[in-house]
Formats: structure tokens, C-alpha cells, sequence
């Protein structure tokens, strides 16, 4: 069973989130638990909000939510992909990270699919504000989908990685399952100077590909210190539909998330990004 949380704002970039998430677990029995975190919209104008209106507009605010997060389910039931997949709506008058955290702790969520980008549509950056928190304080792979990108299976998947860390188990399975019912094949990039690895990348190495035995796996070597570049070009010349980093300490995707936001990431995303968070989950 796949637990697949989809947060949406309603906008067309969320409903596209939302589809994407659908195509990609169509061969797997799976339950989308839909959010909507309606807090902001309650405080949205503060010049209309006094003290004693405010349990009005809440409960207005709260019936929009639901009667919308209702409809929204009814049809995506009616256009499943796959009889086995259910759905669930979850409204709450919260923040959207704590909302999400909650959630993935108390149903052990697989993984969490979200558009860049919600009403606000701001292009001046990568990823929106609200992408970025989960991102970064939501233990749980996150699956970003770019603005108006269409659905299309994966075939080829690049993973860059340092093989500095100890990967989990339950989330390369989580990669593995997804690639291989498309047969998507799947290039791990080592960047650096040298191309030679001490023991314990070596035994990371090897762990991956153990864990990934379903799939196609690419082993590559590019030396250059300049991570950034070296992703962007990999990507430019080898038709990578799907990117995916870990998260973690010592990780590439550490430190471009801290170096200046991942919005100064230069790779201008225009596929599918998958986060691995290398949580201490069972």
C-alpha cells in the first residue's frame, strides 16, 4: 500500500500536482490523503478582520474548504486510474508544514507530491515558500512537480550523490518501486576531483545498488568541484526527465538548501524533483 499526501491550495498547479501523482503510482494499490491547510486565508485580509467577526469568517473560511476539498475528491474518484486507489480529504485550520507533519507521522506517509508553486505564483523563484519548509523540515520524501509540466512516465532518472551517507532502506525502495514499473532507468552521478572511493562510499555504493535491483542502474563519474554546473550540464545532455537528491547531512542537496535557498539552484527545474529526506522511519 502507498500513503501519498497531496497538499492543494485549489489552484491549477496544485490540481496538477495532483494528477501527476495519480499516472505515477497507477500500477500501485495507493491512498492519496489530500490537504488543504485553510489558516492563512482566515487572516488573508486584515483590514476586513476585527476581533468579533473573526469566528464568522473562520467557519466561512472552514465550509469553503471542505465543500471544495469534497468536490475535488468526488472527481478524482470518478477519473481514477486504478480501482484500487482511495482517497481521503483533510481540512484543517492549521499551518501547512505543521499540518503535513502531523499527518505523515500519524499515517506514515510514503511520500509527498506538491506543485512549485500555488495561487501565489511568484517567478521570481524555483520553489515557493511553502515547498521550501516542507523541503526542509518535513521528515519525508517530497515529490515537486514544476508549473505546467505534463505528465510523463519516467524513463530516465539522475541521482546525484556523494556516497558519503548511509542511505535507508524504506526510501530507495520507495525510488525503486517507482522506476521500475516504466522501466525508467536510473544514472547515479559521482561528482568530484577523484574518481577513486574510500570504503565506507564503496559500501554506500554497493547498498544502492542492492536496494535498486529492479531497475536499470547507471553507475557515473564526473570529476568536477562544481556540483551545481556539473548536475545542470549531466542533465542537459543526457534527456533526464526526473532529478533526485538526498537530503541530509553532508549531502549535495544540504548544501544548496543552505546556501542561499534553493531558489539559487541554476538548474532552472523544469522536471519532476524528488527530495529524499533519509528519515529514521521504520
Amino acid at each position: 500500500m502507498r500513503k501519498v499526501l497531496i497538499p492543494t491550495d485549489f489552484s491549477d498547479n496544485a490540481m496538477n500536482a495532483l494528477v501527476y501523482a495519480m499516472q505515477l503510482f497507477k500500477y500501485q494499490i495507493s491512498e492519496f490523503y489530500i490537504v488543504h491547510a485553510y489558516q492563512d486565508e482566515i487572516y488573508e485580509d486584515e483590514s476586513l478582520l476585527t476581533r468579533d467577526n473573526l469566528p464568522v469568517v473562520t467557519k466561512k473560511v472552514s465550509n469553503k474548504s471542505k465543500e471544495r476539498l469534497q468536490e475535488l475528491i468526488a472527481n478524482m474518484s470518478a477519473h481514477a486510474t486504478n480501482p484500487k486507489h482511495t482517497f481521503h480529504g483533510v481540512s484543517s485550520n492549521d499551518l501547512l508544514v505543521d499540518l503535513i507533519d502531523g499527518i505523515v507521522e500519524a499515517q506514515n506517509i510514503d511520500i509527498i507530491v506538491m506543485a512549485t508553486r500555488g495561487k501565489t505564483n511568484n517567478k521570481k523563484i524555483t520553489f515557493g515558500s511553502y515547498t521550501l519548509q516542507i523541503l526542509r523540515y518535513v521528515q519525508c520524501p517530497v515529490l515537486v512537480i514544476p508549473q505546467h509540466y505534463k505528465y510523463q512516465q519516467p524513463e530516465h532518472i539522475l541521482f546525484p550523490t556523494n556516497y558519503m551517507i548511509p542511505y535507508k532502506r524504506r526510501e530507495l525502495k520507495l525510488l525503486c518501486e517507482m522506476a521500475s514499473p516504466f522501466r525508467a532507468a536510473i544514472d547515479v552521478l559521482y561528482i568530484s576531483k577523484s574518481s577513486k572511493l574510500s570504503l565506507r562510499q564503496e559500501d554506500n555504493k554497493r547498498f544502492i545498488k542492492e536496494e535498486l535491483y529492479k531497475n536499470e542502474v547507471h553507475f557515473k563519474v564526473v570529476k568536477s568541484r562544481n556540483i551545481k554546473h556539473a548536475i545542470y550540464e549531466y542533465i542537459k545532455g543526457n534527456n533526464i526527465d526526473m532529478l533526485v537528491m538526498v537530503n541530509t547531512r553532508h549531502s549535495f542537496l544540504e548544501n544548496i538548501l543552505n546556501e542561499s535557498i534553493i531558489d539559487t539552484l541554476s538548474l532552472n527545474l523544469n522536471m519532476p524533483f524528488l527530495a529524499l529526506q533519509n528519515t529514521k522511519r521504520d
